[in-house]
């Protein structure tokens, strides 16, 4: 499942078309970074779920990063320093059936052609989701949208 948008940018009465934002590429749909002014700097990342039965869901979240720290990630998407890259966030989306906005996160990057992974969290239940494994009716159950596949890179 790929979310479209970070959650408070969905609070927004106009989104991603909020005057000033800036997206990697022409849609939000598209994009791996946005940053939208009043409201912050957003990078893509994969928030893989172990199910029971053997079976993954990735999550394609949106991770609200220091924007501080959004043209040196830009600078680095494409190049081989990107296999390198760590982020610190915080998650910005609410990932059924756990919720955990803003919960803080910690990502990788497994390979380098996908985008970075949630690998690690100081919040407990974060941490939980990404190290345990869970009921695959529980997680399914949660949210009715269709599960896509993983995300590219860029």
């Amino acid at each position: 499942m790929r979310f479209t948008l970070p959650d408070p940018v969905l609070d927004l009465p106009e989104q991603e078309r909020t005057p000033d934002t800036w997206m990697s590429h022409a849609s939000a749909r598209e994009s791996v970074m946005m940053q939208v002014p009043g409201l912050g700097a957003f990078v893509r990342a994969l928030l893989p779920v172990r199910l029971t039965g053997g079976y993954t869901i990735t999550f394609g979240v949106w991770i609200a990063i220091d924007p501080a720290h959004l043209q040196g990630i830009h600078a680095i998407w494409m190049e081989p320093e990107y296999q390198d890259l760590r982020m610190a966030g915080w998650l910005a989306n609410a990932v059924p059936p756990w919720g955990l906005l803003f919960a803080p996160v910690q990502t990788v990057v497994r390979d380098p052609d996908q985008t970075p992974y949630c690998d690690s969290s100081a919040d407990p239940q974060l941490d939980r989701v990404l190290h345990e494994e869970w009921p695959h009716d529980l997680v399914l159950a949660a949210d009715d949208r269709p599960v896509s596949g993983q995300s590219a890179h860029g």
